[in-house]
C-alpha cells in the first residue's frame, strides 16, 4: 500500500510539474507536422528554371550568388547553416545560422528565388529546447524524456494495480 501511495504521489507531482513542457512541445510539434502544408510555416519550395544537370551552377557559383545579395544573414560561408538541394525542383534552398533565413537560388540560372524568414526552424528550436540553452536541450530534455517514460509506466501500474487487487480479493481463499 506504502508503494502504490509513492508511485501515485511521484506520478501527480511528476505529471504538474512537466505538464507545461508537455504542452509547449505538443504545440511546437503539432506545427512542424503540418510546416509542409502552411507557407508561413515553411516557405514552400520555388521552382527552378528548365534545365539539366548539366546546366546547373556550381556550389562555388552559388556562393558567389548568396554572397552577392548583401543580406545580414549571409555575409560569409561561415553563415550557411546546410544547403538542401532539391534537383526535381531545380533549387538550393541555403539556411543560414542566423535569425532562420533562407534563400533559395534557381540551380540553372542562379537567380534568387525567395528570400525569407524560417518559423519552422524557430519552432524546432523550441521543440527541442535548444532555443533555451545549450544545457537545457542536453540536459532538461532528456530528463522530460525520462520523465514522460516514467508517467506512462506508472499510469499503467495505478491503472492495473486496483484491477489487480479486485481479482484477487474475488478468488477463493485457500486453507492449508
Amino acid at each position: 500500500m506504502a508503494l502504490s501511495k509513492l508511485l501515485r504521489t511521484t506520478h501527480t507531482w511528476t505529471g504538474i510539474i512537466l505538464s507545461a513542457v508537455f504542452v509547449y512541445m505538443s504545440a511546437t510539434g503539432f506545427l512542424l507536422l503540418i510546416k509542409k502544408r502552411n507557407g508561413w510555416i515553411q516557405p514552400p519550395t520555388q521552382l527552378g528554371a528548365e534545365g539539366g544537370v548539366e546546366d546547373f551552377i556550381t556550389v562555388q557559383g552559388l556562393f558567389g550568388v548568396l554572397l552577392a545579395q548583401n543580406h545580414p544573414d549571409f555575409t560569409s560561408v561561415e553563415d550557411i547553416e546546410r544547403i538542401d538541394f532539391r534537383p526535381g525542383k531545380r533549387v538550393f534552398r541555403v539556411h543560414s545560422e542566423h535569425h532562420h533565413s533562407e534563400i533559395q537560388v534557381c540551380a540553372v540560372t542562379g537567380d534568387v528565388l525567395s528570400v525569407s524568414w524560417r518559423p519552422s526552424d524557430l519552432f524546432e528550436d523550441i521543440h527541442d529546447g535548444s532555443f533555451f540553452a545549450g544545457w537545457y536541450h542536453n540536459w532538461i530534455m532528456p530528463a522530460v524524456s525520462a520523465g514522460l517514460v516514467f508517467l506512462v509506466l506508472s499510469g499503467w501500474w495505478l491503472w492495473l494495480d486496483p484491477k489487480l487487487r479486485k481479482r484477487r480479493n474475488k478468488l477463493p481463499r485457500r486453507t492449508a
